[in-house]
């Protein structure tokens, strides 16, 4: 809208052809008819959800921030995990037959509570097939349930009264089992997020394995056109930095209030995710023609 202020400013008219093009590159609207039951089920224009799936990314950053910094495994990237657990099945058969390490290691059990959750989470967002997947209704709903397992994880570590950093790998800060209740909450919210940000399917992925999409970056042809704007490229570098600042965020805020009170952070920020995604502008009306 800047353009159009611009003109009126200069008493120069402006057409309808010009507001229909601002309307159709908005990143957000003020609809009239917020609360209405078309509004909730109109698919929103993935090319325009920018701002809540940036955010999606930067809480990946924020979440895998805590629970690494407390047991050293990842809620939401899940390749290290499965080849923890991969490594936990080979030392069973390491060394001599009667002197072969047979336990389970507690951070093994930790990598397998959080491969389960986040596989549950993730099915979970299955429902959003039925409802719509690209709907403001489950968008909204499916980030709010997003932000509840967030809050149950923070409760959970508050109730744990474990500390929030480990000094070493072999000897993490979290081991009672409200522990890995909280661990299967903050994965089973990162599993959630990964398929509803698939579900969008825009160049930032899933929101929260970046690996292909650095991938993707390096192998972009217009990497280097630096002049102009270009989609690929740029929205896969702003779910870079976002999920950078997430866990730079996450981070300081841990070493000031601790665990439980960085998780309540996280499911403030979710919330506002979710009301953000009511506000994401639909496709505009020449392509949902086509």
């Amino acid at each position: 809208m800047a353009a159009a202020d611009s003109k009126l400013e200069k008493g120069q008219p402006y057409n309808e052809k010009e507001q229909e093009h601002d309307r159709d590159s908005a990143l957000w609207i003020a609809p009239t008819t917020l609360l209405t039951k078309a509004h909730f089920l109109t698919d929103v224009d993935p090319e325009r959800s920018t701002f809540p799936l940036a955010a999606y990314c930067f809480m990946t950053g924020f979440i895998d921030a805590i629970c690494f910094s407390a047991i050293f495994v990842w809620c939401a990237f899940q390749t290290g995990n499965t080849v923890q657990l991969a490594l936990a099945l080979a030392r069973l058969f390491d060394g001599p037959v009667g002197q072969r390490d047979g336990s389970f290691h507690l951070p093994d059990k930790q990598a397998l509570t959080s491969v389960l959750t986040f596989i549950f989470g993730a099915f979970l967002g299955r429902i959003g097939d039925r409802i719509g997947s690209k709907t403001r209704l489950w968008l909204f709903l499916g980030t709010m349930i997003q932000a509840l397992f967030t809050m149950a994880a923070a409760l959970c570590i508050w109730k744990s009264h474990q500390p929030s950093v480990a000094n070493a790998r072999d000897d993490p800060a979290w081991s009672n089992a409200l522990s890995f209740v909280t661990v299967g909450f903050m994965s089973a919210s990162m599993g959630l997020q990964g398929i509803m940000g698939k579900r969008v399917n825009t160049q930032f992925a899933t929101t929260i394995v970046l690996t292909t999409v650095w991938c993707e970056l390096m192998a972009d042809p217009n990497l280097f056109r630096l002049n102009r704007f270009v989609i690929t490229r740029d929205h896969k570098v702003i779910g870079i930095v976002a999920l950078f600042l997430g866990g730079f965020a996450s981070r300081a805020i841990l070493q000031a209030i601790g665990s439980a009170g960085t998780l309540g952070i996280g499911t403030g920020i979710r919330v506002l995710i979710a009301v953000w995604w009511l506000f994401v502008p639909g496709k505009p009306a020449k392509a949902v023609k086509k």
